[in-house]
């Protein structure tokens, strides 16, 4: 087994299977960094689908006195295409608003913190949500009703002895059925980083630590009807209905310009998009670093510019060149099928174009006891199959690049099928009902 280590570190070097830090200027602005993309049907509500979109990536929760927010010059997006075209049909937009209560203290809080309007609780943030109709920028704006506000991050168990129930009345009930939550949250993705010693990795024994326990980072939720997510507006009642799969991704967005003065940040211009994450693995593992910044600030319309990169990977030859492992040869359509287009009688829409996002069948009721590996576990609820928060992407991605999956029968075994960095699971257990991940680390436990 320990030969498998280094296998996954080569793999894991060239980037992690989400995006955190995935693209060079990106990296230098974790407040619009998308890290995470999640779409499943809810397990506590089976009639609705939950989307996370994470931000501001592997936070240390002692991160004070300026803990770590929401930008409020960033347009915080998710997108859902619910005809197989690669355009939005349905945005949702988060815009957030800073407030200082008290600029004569350096404390984020000046006392205990028992409820979203206590007084000592000096910095807050409120944001509003919009419903865009069609494209983005031109499409049909509603308003969802009211400004909301975003829950504390965990300062320390001083601060917020009851921290689980003060945020707990930041997720808000909305009008139809929709429910949304926007702040701090654990880190739910897990995995092994410790490749970029040198590629120094322990033996792979399936206790591997988790790289990213203990860390924080902002989350982006919303559970809405199913209903209201598909293109024909109704409930689909089989996995085959035409209007049973929807594609999600999300994205940041700036100004063009900005101004900086020793006290203040302006921005103004329009919106430029310069972080997009839908699959977790595409711009990670297969774009390459010339390419990388450009697929951030593309629409998924664009995305063939990607498609040589996946049907020609940099993963398989180093795993070839590297550790003798074969794996499909190019061109490898495979690649194509599951991250761009979707598998066929899973999560393929009719008259699908081929881009990168999260399909997901919301007729495929979640299931009892859900397997990690999704798919390639024979869960048809996860990965690929959109994405859960307990799903293992990083061993997903490392055996599908290797071609251990049905599409490529003849390398859907061996070592090809064993594939794994060694993290099992989260440090923390992941939450029943919505918003899914757990709360946040305490900055002083």
């Amino acid at each position: 087994r320990s030969s498998l280590a280094p296998v996954v570190a080569v793999v894991r070097m060239r980037g992690s299977a989400s995006s955190h830090r995935e693209a060079p200027l990106i990296s230098q602005d974790p407040l619009a960094d998308n890290t995470d993309v999640y779409a499943f049907v809810s397990p506590a509500s089976p009639d609705k689908v939950t989307l996370i979109s994470n931000f501001i990536p592997l936070q240390l929760p002692a991160s004070g006195p300026n803990f770590w927010k929401f930008d409020d010059n960033v347009l915080y997006e998710i997108m859902v295409d619910n005809n197989g075209d690669a355009v939005e049909d349905i945005t949702f937009q988060f815009r957030f608003r800073t407030e200082t209560r008290n600029p004569n203290t350096f404390l984020y809080n000046t006392g205990v913190i028992t409820s979203l309007d206590d007084a000592d609780w000096n910095v807050r943030q409120f944001y509003d949500v919009i419903r865009i109709d069609g494209p983005r920028r031109t499409g049909r704006r509603q308003g969802l009703p009211g400004e909301l506000p975003s829950p504390p991050v965990n300062v320390g168990n001083r601060s917020l002895p009851n921290y689980d129930m003060v945020a707990a009345d930041a997720i808000r009930s909305l009008d139809n059925g929709i429910q949304v939550f926007a702040g701090q949250r654990d880190e739910g993705f897990y995995v092994n980083l410790g490749v970029f010693d040198l590629l120094s990795v322990p033996p792979v024994d399936f206790n591997t630590p988790d790289s990213t326990a203990g860390l924080n980072v902002h989350s982006i939720a919303i559970e809405v009807p199913i209903q209201m997510l598909t293109a024909n507006r109704r409930r689909p009642g089989a996995a085959t209905d035409a209007n049973a799969v929807i594609g999600v991704w999300s994205t940041a967005s700036r100004r063009a310009f900005s101004a900086r003065t020793g006290k203040e940040d302006k921005q103004f211009g329009g919106f430029v998009q310069v972080s997009r994450l839908g699959q977790p693995l595409v711009n990670e593992v297969v774009i390459p670093m010339g390419l990388k910044d450009t697929f951030n600030s593309i629409p998924p319309t664009q995305d063939a510019a990607a498609l040589p990169a996946v049907l020609h990977p940099e993963v398989p030859k180093l795993l070839k060149a590297l550790f003798s492992i074969n794996s499909p040869p190019a061109s490898r359509n495979d690649l194509v099928t599951i991250f761009l287009k979707g598998i066929p009688g899973l999560n393929q829409p009719p008259k699908v174009k081929p881009s990168e996002m999260l399909g997901l069948n919301v007729a495929i009721p979640p299931t009892a006891s859900p397997n990690p590996l999704g798919v390639l576990g024979g869960d048809n609820a996860g990965f690929p199959n959109g994405r859960r928060v307990g799903d293992d992407v990083t061993d997903v991605a490392l055996r599908v690049m290797a071609g251990a999956t049905p599409l490529t029968p003849a390398f859907n075994t061996g070592i090809n099928a064993q594939l794994t960095d060694g993290v099992s699971g989260n440090d923390v257990p992941y939450l029943p009902t919505f918003p899914y991940l757990a709360s946040p680390q305490s900055g002083n436990p």
